[in-house]
């Protein structure tokens, strides 16, 4: 059954600008219960640019709801999971001086590595998901590192939908939809994210083996208007339906 889970970053971005005690992520996580999401997401940055070592530790602690931690591959991220034990990882790949995740691991090098990482978590019983590009060998080299699920990066696909490249959108929605059935087939849980917003879902969602939809900046934008259990409501209507 196809499901939400709501990044909570962007709540977290608002109360690191000013560094005070709001807007309250737990407050947050709430309202995100309330209004029927399956599962919250936040992304540890480096550089702690929003979510907090604490932030983390507390929605371990309060979450009913599977909590997915967004991470790079590396040894300090690694010690806060093993501590922590999300439900779920997604590696993902950061660069410091990025406004937002720009692409997909690359799955050619550094796999020795990411394979220790994965191998870890799992020894601590956390599920692996990586955030690939939608490209068929991508897929087939994450099913041989194996991994519990892929998150197809649908950057490209929002920014030509904002762009209005109709002809690049159609291929790379194609590029995704071959990817998640590629990965279905494969075994892999099959989830999307990046970009993703009450405009663009629709063909997204129309894809049938895609699980988990991972959302976040534009459910917090339009929080701001209509409220956050709103927002996570209407975007649950939007890939349910």
């Amino acid at each position: 059954m196809r499901s939400l889970s709501v990044n909570l970053d962007h709540i977290a971005t608002l109360r690191e600008v000013r560094k005070t005690f709001y807007p309250s992520i737990t407050t947050a996580y709430s309202i995100c219960e309330l209004a029927g999401a399956d599962g919250i997401t936040v992304h540890l940055r480096g550089d702690r640019r929003h979510i907090q070592n604490q932030d983390v530790k507390i929605l371990r602690t309060i979450s009913l709801l599977p909590l997915t931690l967004e991470m790079a591959p590396t040894q300090e991220m690694l010690n806060i999971a093993k501590e922590i034990k999300p439900d779920k990882v997604t590696l993902v790949p950061e660069r410091p001086i990025e406004l937002t995740t720009e692409g997909g691991l690359d799955l050619t090098q550094n796999v020795d590595h990411l394979k220790k990482v994965i191998d870890t978590l799992k020894e601590s019983k956390i599920r692996v998901c990586l955030f690939l590009e939608p490209d068929l060998k991508a897929i087939e080299k994450a099913k041989t590192l194996e991994v519990d699920a892929v998150e197809i990066h649908t950057g490209k696909y929002s920014l030509y939908f904002n762009e209005k490249k109709w002809d690049l959108f159609e291929e790379e929605l194609i590029k995704i939809q071959e990817s998640v059935v590629l990965g279905k087939s494969l075994g892999l849980v099959m989830n999307v994210g990046h970009g993703l917003h009450y405009q663009n879902i629709k063909p997204i969602a129309n894809i049938s083996d895609i699980h988990e939809f991972s959302i976040g900046h534009s459910i917090v934008s339009y929080a701001v208007f209509v409220g956050l259990e709103k927002a996570i409501r209407e975007m649950l209507n939007l890939i349910k339906t």
